[in-house]
């Protein structure tokens, strides 16, 4: 993990990453409170509550990394089945302002769906430069 985000670890040597596992998994071996865990969610919780997640702060680093991958994965994949859909054949010379516009408001279509048609229809009116009224 930490040669894949070498940014989230600039100013740690591998020595010093190495050290700290070491430390931690003999430190997590011998507590009792590690015992019965099930999963990264449970173990970064119980690192919480002991408040050795300050002491191992790069173990507790690569765990919070671990547990945002796959998240952050699924939301980049999300768009880009989002934009297969709003890209169309026809529609593939617009220009990338136009298509984000477009992606945000087809993500975000549950958010949209809560704003009234007036509201945005009086926000419309209000802009300079309409040429007819709607």
């Amino acid at each position: 993990m930490a040669e894949l985000y070498p940014n989230d670890f600039v100013d740690v040597s591998e020595v010093e990453l190495r050290r700290q596992l070491h430390n931690y998994v003999r430190n997590v071996k011998s507590d009792p409170k590690f015992a019965k865990l099930k999963g990264l969610s449970d173990l970064c919780a119980i690192l919480v509550e002991t408040n050795k997640c300050k002491t191992f702060a790069l173990v507790f680093k690569l765990l919070k990394l671990a547990l945002l991958l796959p998240v952050a994965t699924a939301s980049v994949e999300r768009v880009f089945s989002a934009m297969k859909i709003v890209k169309s054949h026809l529609r593939n010379k617009m220009g990338d302002q136009w298509l984000n516009d477009r992606l945000v408001t087809f993500i975000e279509r549950d958010v949209l769906f809560t704003i009234s048609t007036d509201v945005i229809l009086a926000h419309f009116q209000q802009m300079d430069g309409r040429r007819f009224s709607l």
